[in-house]
């Protein structure tokens, strides 16, 4: 999905600054905590507090860091179903099915991909009746979608989409 994002800062046309080694110390430690204190950051990549807030300063002005969030674990929402529903949507509607989804709150994240379908959704939901009614009754309406194809999730490991980055909602 091409479109600029309303949360991602504009490009001013410049080329970001490239990246160093404590810059990809400075987004890993964050990506693993993004609560840390300049002054811990600083202690964990061995740099100065001064150099650390310029370069998350630097980071976030050349759209590398886009924000900051909670990881949330699914279950304790009371979201324990998930699923990767695969769209087939017509030719050219992708913008208008993705306005769509956004206005649901248990699609968390959306991508838009090549192949047999068009989009993937990460959809979580309280059980698999509600599940049903998603799929069913809401995505299968949209007058675009012309197919989908819902993989259950049995386990998650590594870093899934953190939460809902799609439209808003939990």
């Amino acid at each position: 999905m091409t479109e600029q994002d309303p949360e991602r800062p504009v490009s001013t046309g410049a080329r970001p600054s490239p990246l160093d080694d404590i810059d990809r110390r400075i987004v890993d430690a964050l990506r693993a905590d993004g609560r840390l204190s300049v002054r811990a950051l600083a202690e964990q990549v061995h740099v100065s507090r001064a150099a650390v807030h310029a370069r998350v300063q630097r980071l976030e002005r050349d759209g590398v860091l886009l924000g900051y969030q909670a990881r949330v674990d699914p279950d304790r929402l009371g979201l324990s179903v998930s699923a990767l529903v695969h769209l087939r949507i017509a030719q050219q509607t992708w913008k208008e099915v993705r306005e769509r989804i956004c206005a649901i709150p248990e699609v968390w994240h959306a991508t838009l991909v090549s192949g047999e379908y068009d989009l993937v959704l990460l959809v979580r939901t309280s059980d698999a009746a509600a599940l049903r009614d998603l799929v069913l009754n809401r995505l299968q309406a949209i007058p675009s979608v012309r197919a989908t194809h819902t993989i259950l999730i049995l386990d998650e490991v590594g870093d899934a989409p953190a939460g809902r980055t799609v439209g808003t909602g939990p």
